[in-house]
């Protein structure tokens, strides 16, 4: 076999361009990388220096990595580019979603991140029993997400009243802009853990429970086989209620 030395140089330049190919194939291959909508807030993810560095997305991210015998990266995107990501492989995985909330071709984990919506309503208004009461009032919602529940009961009678996230909305029901407003348990949870004084709240009213799931890019490193048994694992050690349990 000819040494680097004696090689004529295109073949050297050849050789090198396969090296590093295989160097970068083979970095890839013990990352699982985990996409974050930018937009998200605590307890869901921080971000300091454009990187997160605590949340819900980070701790599950690192769990799922770690049972898949793999590091964590995470990508940090806005809501709009990342199906695009995910579907391009340019992310492997995106959890804490259903697939009605993103649609597309990607194959999805086993239900296993609790997700519960409520209505929460301002102190000062009376608090409705059901969500007929609500048929033409202002509901605090953020720009971009749906709520087929919602929809479904009240139809054109659904009022929203957007925000770019739900800390706004939380703002707005403060100065009395909004009387209602519709938000994540987590979310809401964390923000009375922290002792907000300005908020002044109802007991919040249950709208739909879900089981959180990870989309998974046909594209990526990893399959939704390996995802699910990473999700075995984690429920076998009891990781994902760990996690929870930080941030209430």
């Amino acid at each position: 076999m000819a040494s680097a030395c004696t090689m004529p140089l295109p073949k050297i330049r050849s050789l090198c361009t396969s090296l590093v190919l295989l160097a970068s194939l083979d970095a890839t291959a013990t990352e699982l990388v985990v996409l974050v909508g930018t937009g998200t807030e605590m307890p869901m993810a921080r971000f300091a220096n454009g990187e997160v560095v605590d949340g819900i997305h980070k701790d599950i991210g690192d769990a799922l990595a770690a049972a898949t015998g793999r590091s964590a990266r995470f990508l940090n995107l806005p809501r709009k580019r990342m199906a695009k990501a995910l579907e391009e492989g340019a992310a492997d995985i995106l959890c804490s979603y259903v697939s009605e909330w993103l649609p597309g071709p990607f194959d999805w984990s086993t239900p296993f991140i609790p997700i519960i919506e409520v209505l929460i309503t301002d102190i000062k208004t009376v608090r409705p029993t059901s969500l007929f009461e609500l048929a033409g009032k202002p509901i605090g919602t953020v720009l971009g997400y749906s709520h087929p529940e919602i929809d479904e009961v009240l139809g054109k009678s659904f009022v929203r009243d957007d925000a770019s996230n739900a800390e706004t909305n939380l703002r707005k029901l403060a100065a009395g802009r909004v009387q209602y407003a519709l938000t994540g348990k987590a979310f809401l949870e964390y923000r009375l853990k922290l002792r907000d004084p300005a908020l002044a709240l109802h007991p919040p009213m249950v709208v739909k429970t879900y089981m959180g799931q990870c989309a998974v890019s046909r594209r990526g490193h990893v399959t939704v086989a390996d995802i699910d048994a990473a999700i075995v694992k984690m429920q076998a050690a009891g990781v994902m209620a760990k996690i929870l349990l930080r941030y209430q």
